[in-house]
């Protein structure tokens, strides 16, 4: 387990050369880079030979330059299925090994995936940021583009559909509860304007969760995801030598390691229990505590009135976390994940020391 993630941790999006070498051993061959190939046109195929190989089916894995998506592709190849990478987010000048698609949901080649192969499942793991985008393309591609993907999964017979939410739907407030479960209301689209893409996208897969049944979706709304390769708001503020905190705040926060997250997702397709789970482990830490284990420095800037704390934070420039977060790292957002772990029989490898260890080594 740990030799995996320290290999597969090196393929970032970023990285597209050091994710080929690998990539090349696992798919059979170096693939062209997607950017060269028409849109919607599939990369040079790898051969389905090998001892398991694709015995268990295709799956479709969505945001496939992610870091995230590159652990849960080796982990399906390792349980002998056939990941079917598809890129949607914008052009790069390099892709890594795991994309074999570069394409629009909203655009007609999309099909072409659907009809050139039979896919058993799922795996949507991309969605574009507030920090990535502006709001119209956002809500093109997130819950647009996705309500396409759902369309064409009913139509061409796939089996099981996996959607990667985030815990960010419920909302940063003091109000909250000290653990909030599965059927604690999505309030983020009141408190923070900024995702409710993310809640629309959500409810789009609630919907279909309980009107197409013969979909079997599983919604997944994780902790802060954070490790190797990780490109999120938190882990950035973990690789950073100096990061922010208002001064009277220091709230629990929950991190699970990119792979035992991808661990978590393939588990989802090990057995069929549709549903909506919070994925989280059981232990937690403070964000100061976890800024110094991380080895950054903490610097302590004024919380109140609200308005000068968001400016204050504002000044730092790239130190800073989008104005949208800040409640994040006032308020503890402290999600079961217990229901997940029982139905699942899933256990996190990798302790907390363990992933803030990769970030002290940054330093």
């Amino acid at each position: 387990m740990t030799q995996r993630s320290q290999d597969d941790g090196s393929n970032t999006v970023n990285n597209a050369s050091a994710t080929g070498s690998s990539g090349d051993a696992r798919r059979g061959g170096r693939k062209m880079p997607a950017r060269r190939a028409p849109v919607g046109a599939p990369r040079s195929a790898a051969p389905s030979v090998g001892t398991g190989r694709g015995h268990r089916g295709k799956i479709m894995v969505t945001g496939a330059a992610g870091a995230l998506a590159q652990h849960v592709i080796a982990d399906l190849i390792e349980r002998g299925y056939q990941p079917i990478g598809v890129e949607f987010r914008g052009v790069q000048h390099e892709y890594p090994d795991t994309v074999d698609y570069v394409v629009d949901f909203n655009q007609r080649p999309f099909e072409d995936v659907f009809r050139e192969h039979d896919f058993v499942g799922i795996a949507h793991l991309g969605r574009i940021r507030f920090t990535q985008s502006t709001r119209g393309r956002r809500y093109s591609a997130n819950v647009v583009g996705t309500a396409r993907l759902l369309r064409l999964a009913r139509k061409y017979g796939v089996e099981k559909v996996l959607a990667l939410s985030t815990f960010h739907v419920y909302g940063a407030d003091a109000r909250n509860p000290s653990l909030i479960d599965e059927e604690y209301p999505m309030r983020a689209a009141n408190l923070m304007p900024e995702i409710v893409d993310a809640v629309e996208l959500e409810n789009l897969f609630n919907i279909h969760l309980y009107k197409h049944p013969e979909l079997n979706i599983v919604i997944l709304r994780p902790c802060n995801i954070a490790g190797p390769g990780i490109k999120n708001e938190i882990s950035r503020m973990l690789a950073q030598p100096i990061a922010p905190c208002l001064i009277g705040f220091s709230p629990l926060m929950q991190f699970i390691h990119v792979a035992d997250m991808s661990l978590a997702v393939v588990a989802a397709f090990e057995q069929n229990s549709p549903g909506v789970y919070n994925v989280a482990p059981d232990d937690y830490v403070t964000y100061q505590d976890a800024l110094q284990f991380a080895g950054c420095r903490r610097l302590f800037l004024p919380s109140v009135p609200p308005s000068l704390a968001r400016r204050a934070v504002g000044a730092l420039g790239h130190w800073a976390p989008p104005d949208y977060l800040i409640n994040f790292f006032k308020y503890s957002v402290i999600i079961d994940g217990s229901l997940f772990a029982r139905t699942y029989d899933f256990e996190p490898q990798y302790s907390l020391s363990e992933l803030f260890a990769h970030y002290r080594a940054l330093k």
